[in-house]
């Protein structure tokens, strides 16, 4: 019942009754580009690499997650993700483990794309399901511009090499923003159904310089929808389910019936109330969502000597603490503390 806390054994479960089986990890808090809606032009001071969290102490937390509190699907975020080093290897030490019912859990990368082509081929070796790369626009100019770095090449070879290797479906992550790119809804969609890829609209959220969000000025899902029907039939697909976007078959699917679009509306329509999600940063804090003001610090417990038990039941025990809501249409709304950058899609 709302309002009571909570506390299952081998679950995290929140007040609300809403169960977390979707962890989030933040492998560093670094990245290579500077997205105008993510970071400052001069970037963001990263973390001392002595308070990030090693391998090993990564590869433990998330086997608590898996193996004792019901996580079922571990995603890698950044920062840029494909700036860890040792990711293969924390990507193989999770595909071996076993969840409750003895199935690996499923993973997945959150990722800019830049040097993924480089790198897929040992991700698909270490067990790595799938990945979802962020993409705004399909001009060289208007990318240079929003990431302030002139990859675009790089970026759809990443996504190409994904594809190829059997990363699918693969998923593209869009942000239209007023003014910028909020014309290339559909030459987006065209290109990602040419392509094969899966794409999904993201309403841009309070999460980068606090100069840069005015909800005023986004780009809602709705005019999203607007636009994409101007070009294609969108029909409704049912049971969405804990996943964040609502999907739309485009012109009936296709031949294969797969052809889909998604809409994120984080901002107009919320979707907390069915959020299975919990994050980890990578200097080891535990989020309960994407816009805690409030932290747990897990590091602090690893190195301080504390056991696995210890460590579950602390985690357990944060969840019980998650707000219903994110809050960002309230009056007294502040953003987190830490950059998108530093918390980990």
């Amino acid at each position: 019942m709302p309002g009571r806390a909570a506390v299952t054994a081998g679950r995290l479960v929140d007040r609300y009754g809403r169960v977390a089986r979707d962890l989030r990890v933040s492998v560093t808090d670094r990245c290579n580009l500077r997205c105008t809606y993510c970071m400052p032009a001069e970037g963001l001071p990263w973390l001392p690499t002595e308070d990030v969290l090693t391998d090993e102490e990564l590869i433990r937390l998330i086997t608590i997650a898996v193996q004792r509190l019901g996580v079922q699907e571990v995603r890698f975020t950044g920062g840029e993700p494909l700036l860890r080093r040792g990711l293969e290897r924390i990507v193989a030490a999770t595909t071996a483990l076993r969840r409750t019912d003895g199935q690996p859990p499923a993973t997945s990368l959150t990722t800019n794309g830049l040097g993924l082509d480089r790198r897929v081929a040992g991700l698909v070796r270490a067990g790595l399901g799938r990945v979802n790369v962020s993409l705004d626009t399909l001009d060289p100019e208007r990318y240079a511009k929003l990431a302030r770095r002139d990859r675009l090449p790089g970026v759809l070879a990443g996504l190409a090499a994904a594809r190829d290797a059997g990363l699918t479906p693969v998923k593209v992550n869009s942000v239209l923003m007023r003014g910028l790119n909020d014309d290339e809804a559909v030459p987006l969609l065209r290109w990602a159904l040419a392509e094969g890829y899966r794409l999904r609209f993201i309403e841009q959220m309070p999460l980068g310089p606090r100069e840069t969000w005015d909800a005023d000025s986004m780009i809602t899902g709705q005019e999203i929808l607007a636009a994409l029907s101007e070009a294609f039939t969108l029909t409704p697909v049912t049971g969405r389910g804990a996943d964040p976007a609502q999907l739309w078959l485009v012109d009936g699917g296709g031949a294969s019936g797969q052809d889909t679009v998604g809409v994120i509306a984080s901002v107009t329509r919320p979707f907390c109330g069915d959020c299975d999600r919990v994050r980890l940063t990578s200097d080891g804090q535990l989020r309960d969502c994407l816009f805690a003001r409030r932290e747990t610090d897990l590091r602090g417990m690893l190195r301080g000597g504390a056991d696995d038990q210890e460590i579950a039941q602390a985690w357990t025990a944060a969840m019980t603490r998650k707000a219903a809501g994110h809050g960002i249409n309230d009056p007294g709304f502040l953003q987190p503390g830490r950059p998108m950058s530093a918390i980990g899609g």
